[in-house]
This record gives C-alpha cells, sequence and structure tokens, in this order.
C-alpha cells in the first residue's frame, strides 16, 4: 500500500460547509478527508456503480466488527458481505455510524429559514436534500436512502440513555484515510449533524485528496483487525 504524501497526489477539492458532491472513485484510490475548520460532518453513502443494488450495509459492518464507530482498522461492508472501503488511517478517533443525515424539517426548527431566493449559496441545507439531489443524478431517489458513516462526529449516550452529540470532537487539521476496495459511487453531504445543538448555522468545509493507494496486502492492518475482515477481503476480491 502506498501512503499519502504530497508528491502522489491525484486531484484535491475543497467542499464548503453545507454542500453536497458526489463521484466515482475506483478500487484503489484513496481519499484523505481534512476538517478545514473544525467540527465538520461529513455524511458519506457507498454504492456499487455496476450494481447499484449493492450499498453499504451499516448493521453488518458493525456486527461483524463489534463495534458502534468506525475508526483505522475497521472496513465499510456492503450488503452482499464485500469491503467497499476501509478507514487506513485517522486523527480522529470516532466516526458516527448511528445518527443518519438531518433533514429539512430539522435544519428549519433548529436554524431558522434561509432559502437560495434570498441567501442564495448562503442557503441553509440538510442532509437528507443534499444526498437525495445527488442521487437523482445517477437515477436514485428515496428508497436509495442508507443509513450514512458521518464523519468527523461522535455521540455518546448519557445517563439516561439517550443519545448526546459531543462538541469539539473534531479540530482544525483533523483526517481520515479512506480506502476504496471496490469501485464506488460516493456521494457526500456536509450539512450539520441532525444530534448537533449549535443554535447557529455554521457547517465546517472538508478537503478532499486523492491518491493511488494500492489494495490491501497480507499485512493490511484492515484485513487483519478481524476474522471476518479478512473473509471480506477475500469475497470482495474474488468478485474482481
Amino acid at each position: 500500500m502506498h501512503p499519502y504524501n504530497s508528491n502522489n497526489l491525484i486531484w484535491e477539492e475543497a467542499i464548503p460547509g453545507g454542500t453536497h458532491w458526489s463521484c466515482l472513485i475506483r478500487r484503489g484510490t484513496a481519499l484523505r478527508i481534512t476538517d478545514m475548520e473544525g467540527g465538520a460532518n461529513l455524511s458519506a453513502l457507498f454504492y456499487n456503480p455496476e450494481d447499484k443494488l449493492e450499498r453499504y450495509n451499516m448493521p453488518d459492518t458493525l456486527k461483524a466488527q463489534h463495534t458502534a464507530f468506525l475508526t483505522t482498522g475497521n472496513v465499510c461492508y456492503s450488503d452482499m458481505g464485500r469491503v467497499m472501503c476501509s478507514i487506513i488511517n485517522d486523527t480522529v478517533g470516532w466516526h458516527d455510524t448511528i445518527c443518519g443525515l438531518s433533514d429539512a424539517t430539522l435544519v428549519k426548527s433548529q436554524y431558522g429559514t434561509a432559502t437560495f431566493q434570498t441567501h442564495r449559496n448562503a442557503m441553509y441545507r440538510n442532509g437528507k436534500d443534499n444526498v437525495l439531489i445527488e442521487l437523482a443524478k445517477y437515477g436514485m431517489g428515496k428508497r436509495d436512502l442508507t443509513p450514512s458513516v458521518n464523519f468527523f462526529s461522535k455521540v455518546m449516550p448519557d445517563d439516561a440513555g439517550y443519545l448526546r452529540f459531543v462538541e469539539g470532537h473534531s479540530v482544525v487539521g483533523n483526517f481520515v484515510d479512506v480506502r476504496f476496495d471496490m469501485n464506488v459511487l460516493l456521494v457526500l453531504s456536509a450539512a450539520p449533524h441532525p444530534l448537533d445543538m449549535k443554535t447557529s448555522y455554521k457547517p465546517a468545509a472538508v478537503k478532499l485528496s486523492a491518491w493511488h493507494a494500492g489494495l490491501a496486502d497480507a499485512d493490511d492492518v484492515c484485513r487483519n483487525r478481524c476474522a471476518q475482515n479478512s473473509r471480506g477481503f477475500v469475497n470482495t476480491e474474488r468478485y474482481y
């Protein structure tokens, strides 16, 4: 595997806070996702572009690895038991897998209203609508919505069992490196996390830096995290 460095970049792109983005990421490519302002939330959905009915499966991902959150060594499984992508490096330590996307009702109740007609690109966007806009570009819609990975966000249960958003979890410059082990249609939203209690709408920007990382070898940290991951990589390799 080839680690990230400034000399092997393929491309870089910034995603402004609140906006959305999608792209076909080829197998063996990795993305360094960097929190540019602190407090970012980047919701991600993953699909197989050759068969869009195959997509990220949150329950299988968590139960296979005996975890409720993602960090270095964890992978994202498809509903076919294949490894779609892997976290090969992470300075954050915890990425939410449970809380999903914000929606228009939540954003309006928390932040008020700011439409494109009045605020142009400073309008208040929400995660669900962001993702649906991107999915429509590929002939997909509401029935294709899945639980998201919310990079840079952390939630914890309080004493009463309610989930609580952890403020200040990610700081400026934190990053997570995600290697794509399949060809993946990646859909992203930088809208606020649904449990973020801030009263002003100021979602943080993130930066994507792509490089050719290659495929998981025998000593790969994600392949060897648990026996199920080893089997998942074999399933993926047989597919290709």
